[in-house]
């Protein structure tokens, strides 16, 4: 079997045998599909197998599970799937959105609810009857806020207004600037709009602002409230459209924001999922990914519990 975990910043792959030994392991870029196209994203991903293959000693397996970032839509699964499938890596493919191996990487079974907020954020829920709960989790336009880009450009914005007059004061106007050895708001502005600065450093600005809000600025704080709003807000929909609400269910929170346990923000998630949703059992998930994606082929291939076992002890004694 062959797992695929890839993000926007990188590929992770592995091949599993049959007694749940990986054999074959291998990374590479980030998995980027609307920016390059589909083909030169798969690209990206082919590389990472064939070494992976390599290693493994193999050049097909039976089943390919594919957890891929940008797998937002279930037409978009279906194109991916479509696209792997023509590579002839395994005999069948199963593609999903990149979430939900955070969520299987953090579950003895495939139950529970997982927010990850990385560059983006999203949300899944799963039940083991295979009922599922989702969000397009395109941006802005399907209604999203959050992850470190959301982050980044909204402590941009109350750092601009505050130098220039339009907000109210927040030291953000001072450690946003700093980060870059400037010395204003304004000299940062032009940084970016010139790109002096490259645009993909942007998400640096995601650390200041925890670092500006431990600090005890207000603005900062309040805009770290705010993700957690959104990460909460998220969760207890998933929870109440899988009819969870009233039963004991796993909250996995993962990608670097939340895996970073900032405490402002996993004490303010935590609260609120005591007042909101009393049963869900909030808890962070470091394994990696790749962990994720290699059980849900396993649940897919009907693989006995101590073959999960053994794929899991590999990843979490890594």
């Amino acid at each position: 079997m062959l797992a695929i975990d890839a993000g926007n910043s990188k590929t992770d792959v592995a091949v599993v045998a049959a007694d749940g030994t990986v054999v074959g392991a291998a990374r590479g870029g980030g998995f980027r599909p609307p920016a390059v196209g589909v083909e030169t994203a798969v690209d990206v991903v082919a590389d990472a197998v064939g070494r992976a293959f390599a290693a493994a000693g193999v050049t097909s397996v039976t089943h390919v599970s594919a957890c891929l970032a940008n797998a937002d839509l279930p037409v978009e699964e279906k194109q991916l799937a479509a696209a792997l499938h023509a590579r002839a890596w395994g005999t069948s493919v199963e593609v999903r959105n990149d979430t939900f191996a955070i969520l299987r990487a953090g579950v003895a079974e495939p139950h529970g609810v997982a927010v990850v907020c990385g560059a983006g954020i999203n949300c899944v829920g799963m039940r083991p009857d295979g009922r599922t709960a989702r969000f397009p989790a395109i941006g802005r336009i399907s209604g999203d806020w959050g992850g470190g880009w959301a982050l980044a450009e909204e402590a941009l914005w109350h750092a601009a207004r505050a130098e220039d007059g339009r907000g109210g004061p927040t030291a953000l106007a001072r450690t946003l600037p700093a980060h870059f050895g400037l010395e204003s708001m304004y000299a940062l502005i032009e940084a970016l709009h010139l790109e002096h600065i490259e645009h993909s450093r942007r998400h640096e600005l995601t650390p200041v602002l925890f670092a500006t809000a431990r600090d005890g600025d207000p603005v900062a704080r309040a805009v770290v409230d705010r993700l957690a709003d959104e990460v909460v807000a998220m969760a207890v929909v998933a929870l109440t459209r899988l009819d969870l609400l009233a039963e004991e269910t796993p909250v996995l929170l993962g990608g670097s924001v939340l895996a970073a346990r900032h405490p402002q923000l996993d004490d303010r998630i935590r609260d609120l999922l005591a007042a909101r949703a009393p049963k869900a059992v909030p808890r962070v998930v470091t394994a990696g990914p790749v962990l994720g994606a290699a059980l849900l082929g396993l649940d897919h291939v009907h693989a006995p519990e101590e073959v999960h076992a053994r794929v899991r002890a590999h990843y979490e004694g890594a």
